[in-house]
């Protein structure tokens, strides 16, 4: 029986492969050529590991993948930030992100899959999240969240009579699924959800809580913790990580939201006020003060004045959990639109979803190879896959680039 020769780099096994046994002895002929070959002793040569250029982890600006930024005053306390792409005109994807992560999330995303079909794209930052400003940063709750983005799309397009369909990743997935199931948004034509399942989720909020003690809690610099994101696996695509962790993040002696200071030293200069107030007939005194202002931080060491925190401490939020799994499975299976589930894993499947599946109640997808962030890791894939089904519903018109795939799971 052939030996087989086992390599790991980083840690992760890569495939075994047959080494024949003739193989492993050297001939004195293939010495003597290898010896030839040899520089003369007494020159040294920089070492490979020293002289190989290390990755940059420098961020980049949001205006980079987004046309423009909105800020959406809903209320007197409330302005929610919102980014967008694409033409006006077309068909509206609705992205809302996940737990802790910020609208810049689908920054990648977006830029593909606008040029695929025709379409505009809005990415939210939820309550709690990126430069989202609220009069209560900690009420995560379904409801509430639901709530918020049905104002959010009812503002910016009010009077578009185009359908909405609606995609969410992870807690951005319960989001959506429960804007549907409230009927939050008229034209609402379709619901995707990424990597979230109602069986999987609900267990693993058991040890949340010691997967969030875990993460570095302070960063020296936003290249710091672009750096940690991509080496921890949290994020495995460098380059959405410099674009969508400085939103994750706030300055310890500011408050300042990572990606606020980042476009101000870039000057971007894309950004829209939308300053008229749902259900309100006038402004209050002082309100444009209020909607800058960002939630106070707890006393930080002397030694982290000038670093960086996360924008959200999601472990003050425990109690909102369950709120966005619980039945999650069956509602979506019960909403009247067309429907997809994309998975980073075939295991993620519960039992309610696996018979509905088999019943052809939604379209489900599994991407290998990628991590939580499905549409981090492979934007171009997701992408794909989401101008595929918006083409097979006639949903949206492809562009000239467009190339149909068959679905498959």
């Amino acid at each position: 029986m052939l030996p087989r020769i086992k390599s790991k780099i980083f840690g992760d096994p890569i495939a075994e492969e047959e080494t024949p046994l003739k193989c492993r002895a050297m001939s004195s002929l293939q010495k003597s050529i290898l010896k030839s070959r040899l520089p003369p002793t007494g020159l040294s040569y920089p070492n490979r590991m020293t002289s190989r250029k290390s990755r940059d982890y420098t961020p980049t600006t949001w205006d980079l993948y987004f046309k423009e930024k909105h800020s959406v005053v809903v209320s007197e306390t409330d302005t929610f930030c919102a980014y967008t792409a694409g033409e006006e005109g077309n068909p509206i994807l609705c992205l809302l992100h996940g737990g802790g992560f910020s609208a810049l999330t689908w920054s990648l995303f977006a830029q593909e899959v606008t040029g695929m079909v025709h379409c505009e794209v809005v990415a939210i930052d939820l309550r709690g999240h990126g430069e989202t400003v609220t009069s209560n940063d900690d009420d995560l709750s379904a409801d509430t969240l639901a709530r918020d983005v049905g104002k959010v799309v009812e503002h910016l397009f009010r009077d578009r009579p185009e359908p909405v369909l609606l995609m969410g990743h992870s807690m951005g997935g319960a989001v959506a699924v429960h804007v549907a199931h409230m009927d939050l948004i008229a034209n609402l034509v379709g619901v995707v959800v990424i990597d979230v399942v109602e069986g999987t989720a609900m267990e693993a909020l058991t040890s949340m809580q010691s997967f969030l003690r875990g993460r570095p809690s302070t960063f020296n610099s936003l290249e710091h913790a672009i750096e940690w994101s991509v080496r921890s696996g949290q994020i495995r695509n460098c380059e959405s990580a410099k674009v969508s962790v400085p939103g994750q993040l706030k300055s310890i002696k500011t408050g300042e939201v990572g990606v606020t200071m980042i476009s101000h030293e870039a000057g971007s200069s894309n950004s829209i006020a939308c300053t008229e107030i749902l259900e309100e007939e006038s402004e209050v005194d002082g309100e444009k003060e209020k909607a800058a202002e960002q939630p106070e931080m707890p006393p930080p060491g002397e030694e982290e004045k000038n670093g960086f925190t996360w924008r959200i401490d999601l472990r003050k939020t425990e109690q909102h959990w369950p709120s966005w799994f619980q039945g999650l499975s069956q509602t979506f299976l019960e909403l009247p639109v067309d429907k997809m589930l994309l998975l980073a894993g075939i295991d993620r499947l519960d039992k309610a979803l696996t018979v509905g599946q088999m019943q052809g109640k939604f379209q489900m997808q599994v991407l290998s190879h990628c991590g939580h962030t499905v549409h981090e890791d492979s934007p171009d894939k997701v992408a794909s896959i989401i101008s595929n089904f918006l083409v097979r519903h006639k949903l949206a018109e492809p562009c000239e680039n467009f190339e149909r795939s068959v679905p498959a799971c």
